[in-house]
């Protein structure tokens, strides 16, 4: 099945050179398009898209905004700007967002991105992943010990690397529902939104490095 897509952003050119590379994948469909955030959120109620792909900047609502008028709905969506400060990296995931992604890492990110979103990861440009997770915060309440297993501990450390679950499930020789299964208790053990959460917890905690045997 085809994923469908909402494309907003206040300039017709970018909108334009998105759909083309989009709707070249054998896999997605534009199926509509929003020079507004306020009009990319209704668009989106009414028309459902799988992704919207939405301007950090825009008239009348953000790309946060965007995000998080949508945050608990079925609709994904990946924040794609020219402007890549931590602070709005940081409040668009903060706001449900699955994705952030800057313009110019090209559009092969920015399909990645999309079926990141759709699969349940969540795609940062690389060249912000590092110094993000280092600096992200995470709850006060999480224990230095949050009694993660083992295996836990390796997935933690993988996710904080920015693999998918894909390439998680590979290098551990497990099946990506059992990676997904993991990254499902972990959550709940330190009581994180999303994997961004758990990335920052591992940074903070040194914990980004292979467990000596």
């Amino acid at each position: 099945m085809s994923t469908r897509i909402l494309i907003a952003d206040d300039q017709e050119g970018i909108r334009s050179a998105f759909r083309l590379i989009l709707d070249a994948q054998p896999d997605m469909t534009v199926v509509a398009e929003a020079a507004d955030g306020r009009t990319a959120i209704e668009l989106a109620r009414t028309v459902r898209p799988d992704v919207v792909l939405a301007d950090i900047r825009m008239p009348r609502a953000d790309g946060i905004e965007v995000a998080e008028a949508l945050a608990g709905t079925d609709v994904r969506v990946v924040v794609v700007t020219t402007f890549g400060q931590e602070e709005y990296v940081r409040a668009a995931l903060r706001h449900g967002a699955s994705g952030f992604v800057l313009k110019r890492s090209g559009p092969a990110l920015l399909v990645e991105a999309v079926r990141a979103a759709m699969s349940g990861d969540v795609l940062i440009s690389p060249q912000l992943t590092v110094s993000l997770l280092r600096q992200a915060g995470t709850a006060d309440d999480v224990p230095e010990d949050p009694g993660l297993t083992e295996r836990e501990e390796d997935v933690a450390r993988l996710v904080a690397q920015a693999r998918t679950n894909a390439e998680i499930a590979e290098e551990l020789f497990l099946s990506p529902g059992t990676v997904k299964n993991h990254i499902a208790s972990i959550q709940r053990k330190l009581g994180a939104r999303n994997r961004v959460a758990i990335a920052a917890w591992a940074w903070n905690t040194g914990r980004t490095q292979p467990r000596h045997p």
